[in-house]
């Protein structure tokens, strides 16, 4: 669960995106724990909790996987007490990182995560230090064969304020308000999403290169993969040839 951001599609480019079933797992089954704690154990009248369940089924987790990790959030079996925490840091070249985690022990995945941030030149900072660069928008994965007249046909009339191809599919970007009602207008236009979230989307890019753009990609990466770790933001950008020739460099 990458978060929509440059990088993520950086890792499907590099090849690097291993089938990590089990630690997918465990960041799934940590959004239903907390979805049903926060909004009850009825997907029908809990709709982070329908798309959390909806999402582990999109990775094959066994019912009685969901069942469980459903009933920890509603009390009726015991388990870990999981909060959500966000973090914010910045990276070489003044990125700036927002990181959403979900733990049982704050204090072991706060100094984690500062470790993480320093082994690959950043620096882990207090409330403010990135938020202020990121505006909360829901976010739309599309198959790259839908065509554009279809996106502005439907996606645009729905609430999308813009679209872009990045890597094999498209990417809508809309108000937090407008994302039922466009994932709704696409299904019913036959255009099923891929994924549908609300993310943090930077404000304005910051493009690297070279040594930079490798450390930046490093620590988005190395942050993604710590087990507490939901989703990673980062403000920075990439462009293909830079890509083409990292991946070339690894």
């Amino acid at each position: 669960m990458s978060g929509h951001s440059k990088w993520a599609t950086i890792k499907h480019k590099k090849g690097a995106l291993d089938a990590k079933r089990g630690k997918l797992f465990t960041k799934l089954i940590k959004e239903i724990t907390v979805a049903a704690r926060m909004g009850g154990g009825d997907p029908g009248g809990n709709p982070r909790l329908r798309k959390a369940i909806a999402d582990a089924k999109g990775q094959s987790m066994p019912n009685d996987t969901i069942t469980r990790a459903t009933k920890r959030g509603t009390g009726e079996i015991e388990g870990a007490a999981y909060e959500e925490i966000l973090y914010e840091g910045t990276g070489p070249s003044g990125t700036l990182f927002l990181v959403e985690a979900m733990t049982d022990n704050r204090n072991r995945t706060v100094a984690e995560i500062r470790k993480i941030f320093e082994k690959h030149s950043g620096v882990l900072g207090a409330a403010g230090t990135a938020g202020w660069a990121f505006d909360r928008k829901g976010v739309i994965a599309l198959a790259s064969e839908t065509r554009e007249d279809q996106l502005m046909e439907v996606a645009v009339g729905a609430g999308v304020e813009d679209y872009q191809p990045t890597g094999d599919e498209w990417q809508l970007t809309m108000p937090q308000e407008a994302l039922s009602a466009v994932t709704e207008a696409l299904e019913k236009a036959s255009l099923k999403p891929k994924s549908s979230t609300m993310a943090f989307v930077p404000k304005i890019k910051k493009p690297l290169s070279g040594r930079d753009a490798q450390v930046a990609l490093n620590l988005a990466e190395a942050l993604d993969d710590h087990d507490d770790v939901q989703n990673v933001y980062a403000d920075f950008d990439i462009s293909d040839e830079e890509l083409a020739s990292l991946a070339g460099a690894g």
